[in-house]
């Protein structure tokens, strides 16, 4: 194996190192709209993936995820890619069928035993989630990139969506917050490698499990929480249903360790800076809360867990956490107490 450090050679981690959601989407938002009545969810609501009718019993799952080292193991870095994508299928209550890798990679420079471990990782994840590798494609670049295309299926009268919360539903979070302070400061020489394996488990777990428990619980609506932050896809879903949302800071999930790292400003990357700057446009902190309840809500976060609307007394039939609920009040607001 090579003796560089993955992350060494990218400019930011995972998908911290997404465009700024304030930036981004007036752009994505300035394009054309789709006019053809088959496409049952795009760009509009800057959902997850984008969903595809065939019939009225099934339409396509498709997305693309891709992204810079997170971690310097390889191997552990196709899986977490891997789980990444495929998440925003089960997001939208799919099931993952096919996917196509994307590379872009110094291969000169890393050797081809270093590629083969990232797509290693990423076949034995996929094959995880019963989702064939069938190809792909890749470059060479300086920066190492992997992820993929994937494609899936899904009962067009049975999907979920961010676009469908309704006042009154919980907010379940499927899995543990800070990932991106974790594996930033270690890059830092701040976290343990114990605290690494912890978040490392957490980006390499499927969200399959999740996604089943809420559609067999009717949830309102869904979202998985990836590099805008756990604020950043609330405030989308939120919007996108034409609801606000209430937070509960000291009942968000978080990965042991994560507290301690928060209260050094080295833990915190770049994305989650930019998320923080971005969320106070439409959230309202309780004075009191500690500067580090607000870096783990905007945590850039790599393959993290759904984020899940559902009726209250439902809320405990899907495996998490009840971080808070929505409510009514100016779409896409988000109050964090």
């Amino acid at each position: 194996m090579a003796t560089v450090a993955l992350s060494s050679l990218s400019h930011g981690a995972g998908c911290g190192c997404k465009l700024p959601a304030a930036e981004l989407l007036p752009i994505v938002a300035g394009l054309p709209a789709s006019e053809d009545p088959r496409l049952l969810v795009g760009s509009a609501t800057g959902d997850d993936a984008a969903v595809y009718r065939l019939s009225d019993e099934l339409a396509l799952v498709q997305t693309v995820d891709f992204f810079t080292p997170i971690v310097d193991d390889p191997y552990d870095f196709g899986r977490i890619a891997a789980a990444n994508a495929i998440s925003d299928v089960y997001a939208m209550g799919g099931a993952p069928l096919t996917a196509l890798n994307l590379v872009a990679f110094p291969l000169e420079r890393l050797g081809a035993e270093v590629l083969s471990a990232v797509l290693a990782g990423g076949m034995d994840l996929a094959a995880e989630a019963g989702c064939t590798v069938v190809g792909g494609h890749s470059i060479d670049d300086a920066e190492p990139k992997y992820g993929m295309a994937v494609t899936g299926t899904v009962d067009p009268r049975r999907m979920l969506t961010n676009a469908a919360a309704r006042p009154g539903d919980a907010l379940v979070l499927t899995k543990p917050l800070g990932v991106g302070a974790i594996t930033t400061a270690h890059k830092r020489g701040l976290a343990s490698a114990r605290e690494l394996a912890r978040a490392v488990a957490v980006m390499s777990a499927l969200n399959a499990g999740a996604a089943r428990e809420a559609l067999q619980a009717r949830a309102s609506a869904a979202t998985d929480v990836t590099g805008f932050g756990l604020l950043g896809h609330l405030h989308s879903l939120a919007l996108h249903s034409g609801v606000a949302a209430r937070l509960e800071s000291a009942a968000i999930p978080r990965i042991d360790g994560v507290d301690r790292l928060l209260e050094s400003e080295q833990a915190i990357s770049g994305g989650t800076r930019r998320n923080l700057a971005y969320a106070h446009s439409f959230t309202s902190f309780a004075p009191e809360l500690p500067a580090r309840e607000r870096w783990l809500a905007c945590d850039a976060t790599t393959s993290g867990g759904l984020l899940v609307a559902i009726a209250p007394e439902r809320a405990g039939d899907v495996a998490g956490t009840r971080i808070g609920s929505v409510v009514e009040g100016v779409p896409g607001t988000v109050v964090v107490v």
